[in-house]
This record gives structure tokens, sequence and C-alpha cells, in this order.
């Protein structure tokens, strides 16, 4: 409960604080290719229920179309979609998402149903019986994801074999010692990884 309720404050003084920030990316993404400001997809929540989560389009439209990950300098990616990645702004329309119940600001990182039939039974009933979130602590180690893909022939069955099984270790983690003290350390730890780089 207490969790929630710090969910809610966060990500309703975030939307207030960051509203300018949040105005001008979305004149940017607008301006800068056609297509809808917003990237919607299916993801699953919590329970294993299926929610579309927000982020800021950083890809030329359709371009899901020709593979869901995301690999080294893709060419897919816009201009602007180049920087909010780099950034991580993409990510802060999820605070829609907090609001809405079906994340949180802290929690494994939510999987398009594809991927999470990749767990093991008793792996996605654990990791699924929190909320989702925004950043965790897979999240700061695997920031470089795509680069590391761009290394491997496959990259869908890397993902599956190397970085999958690294998620599922911090993941599990979590739901072991989650909290809202954890939560403010996780943030604090991203934001951190955010400036250096």
């Amino acid at each position: 409960m207490l969790k929630r309720l710090f969910d809610i404050v966060c990500a309703a003084l975030g939307l207030l604080v960051l509203s300018p920030l949040l105005l001008a990316i979305f004149l940017w993404v607008k301006l800068d290719s056609p297509g809808p400001v917003f990237f919607r997809q299916e993801r699953v929540g919590r329970f294993g229920n299926l929610f579309r989560i927000h982020k800021f389009r950083t890809m030329k439209l359709h371009a899901e179309s020709a593979g869901r990950l995301t690999i080294g300098e893709d060419s897919r990616i816009t201009r602007s979609g180049r920087f909010l990645r780099r950034t991580k702004i993409d990510e802060l329309p999820q605070l829609i998402d907090v609001l809405l119940g079906d994340m949180s600001l802290v929690g494994p990182r939510p999987e398009v149903p594809e991927f999470m039939n990749c767990y093991e039974e008793s792996v996605r009933r654990k990791v699924l019986s929190v909320r989702p979130g925004i950043t965790d602590r897979a999240s700061i180690e695997m920031v470089d994801e795509s680069l590391i893909l761009g290394q491997y022939p496959d990259p869908r069955q890397a993902y599956i074999d190397v970085i999958l099984p690294i998620k599922q270790k911090y993941y599990l983690e979590y739901v072991e010692q989650h909290g809202v003290v954890t939560d403010i350390k996780i943030i604090f730890a991203t934001l951190a990884k955010i400036v250096s780089r």
C-alpha cells in the first residue's frame, strides 16, 4: 500500500514538474518525422494482465514490422529518437501508466507476450506477482542492450539466451526485497547512470 502511494505521488509530481519538458519533446517528435507522438505496444503486466505501454515514438512509422528488437545503430530510429533512447527520456510517458495502475516507478520491465512466453512457469509467476516498472537494476546494468545484441548473428535468439537470464536474475532479486527504500535507491542509481552517459 505504501509503495503504491509512493508511486502515485511521485508520478503525479513528475508529470507536473516535467510538463514543460514533455511538451517540448511532444513537439520535437511530431516535427521530426511523420506519425503519432506516442508509441503504444502490448505488454504483460501484473498477474499476466495485458496493457498498452506509453512511450515517446523513437522509430519511423511502421518500423515494428521489421522486428521488435532494436539492434545497434538501427536505421529505423529517428533523429530525435536517438537522443530520447540514449537519455531514456522516451520512457517518461510511462508515468501515465503508473497513475493508471498498470506500472510502478520501479519493478521488472514489462515484456511483450512473445518473450514472456520464454520464461519458465515458476519464474513467470513470481515476476508477474508485482507491477512492472519504468526502471530496475536490470535496466541499469543492461543500458546498452541494443549494442550487445548487435554483436550476435541472431539477435532474437541472443535476447532469449543471453539477455533474458540476466534480466530474470535481477527481477527475482527485486521481487524478494522490493519496497519503498529499495525503489528510492534504484531511482537514484538510474538517474546517476543516465547523467554519466
